[in-house]
């Protein structure tokens, strides 16, 4: 049982400082501009968007620095089972009807008309929020993969600054975060971005079949095969040598954890974002066994998938029509 000093220190350290106070002030001022933008429609505004970015990063950043800063260096996981946040409580059970409401609005009720490239639907103003960084990046107007995207990128690079001050004291922390932030950031983010901007095939450079799972489709084969410039033929040839040469040597000698824990943009959310929400996972041994079922089952089914259509392009398309052309 702790004594009255070890409490009192306790409660001294996990007060909050000026600067956190500050900080959080700022991410909360950025978030009020956010929503005040979106109510009146006037999303297209660059300086109305770099002001938001700006003010929502400066104050995590802020606050981040101050509140890790002012601990040791280690794991500290105070509070992390008891917490309403992360051990099922309300705001949890909030927080996940909030991210699944949000795919749900994006994916099923969220259009755009791609011959006037403009947005439709539940999230239209939030994706034209994004028109000035998609006009920089990509020379067009916003989509809501192109929203999705940025929100996702910015949340790793924000919450990975977060797990390097929260690791610091591991060399080995510092680097792995810092390599899915940059693959996140360079490969899935970015070049996409500027490929998109010269007519290129938008390709995520940090996938590759069977991962991504129709890049060896006929018709996406195809489509790189015709696309004028050379750069869609090494597209092809970048997959090819991912999918059937480096990672199988890279995962013989590493296992999937090079890829999942290192590059991969799912596995960096997990692992910055979600860090907190780890020990929520089941750690009982059925639960690996249900996982390599799935993932063998999955694979299976992928390559069956694209065999089968690329037999059927041989048979004159006689099957699944313009998917296997």
């Amino acid at each position: 049982m702790l004594s009255d000093n070890e409490i009192a220190a306790n409660e001294k350290v996990n007060a909050l400082t000026f600067l956190e106070k500050l900080g959080l002030a700022i991410v909360g001022s950025g978030l009020l501009s956010l929503f005040t933008v979106l109510s009146i429609n006037k999303f297209s505004s660059p300086l109305a968007f770099w002001s938001i970015l700006l003010a929502i990063t400066l104050g995590a950043a802020i606050y981040l620095t101050k509140h890790f800063l002012k601990h040791p260096p280690g794991i500290r996981n105070n509070g992390i089972m008891f917490s309403s946040l992360t051990a099922k409580g309300a705001w949890a059970w909030m927080l996940g009807i909030f991210f699944t409401g949000f795919y749900i609005l994006m994916y099923w009720f969220t259009d755009h008309n791609w011959d006037t490239n403009t947005p439709s639907g539940a999230l239209s103003s939030v994706v034209h929020f994004f028109d000035p960084l998609s006009e920089l990046l990509r020379r067009k107007a916003a989509d809501k993969y192109f929203m999705y995207g940025s929100i996702y990128t910015i949340l790793i690079l924000i919450m990975g600054a977060r797990a390097i001050l929260k690791y610091r004291h591991s060399r080995y922390q510092i680097v792995r975060t810092s390599s899915v932030m940059f693959f996140q950031l360079i490969f899935a983010f970015l070049i996409p971005s500027f490929l998109a901007a010269f007519d290129q095939p938008e390709k995520y450079l940090n996938y590759f079949w069977p991962l991504s799972y129709n890049d060896l489709f006929p018709a996406n084969v195809n489509s790189l095969l015709t696309h004028e410039g050379m750069f869609a033929k090494f597209l092809l040839l970048w997959t090819i040598c991912l999918s059937f040469i480096a990672v199988p040597i890279l995962t013989y000698f590493f296992g999937k954890r090079w890829y999942c824990s290192w590059v991969c943009g799912c596995g960096g959310l997990a692992n910055t974002l979600g860090d907190d929400w780890r020990q929520l996972s089941s750690k009982k041994l059925i639960a690996w066994k249900v996982e390599r079922v799935t993932i063998y089952s999955v694979l299976a089914l992928i390559t069956l998938t694209t065999g089968i259509l690329w037999l059927d392009k041989h048979v004159a398309n006689a099957f699944f029509g313009d998917l296997s052309q």
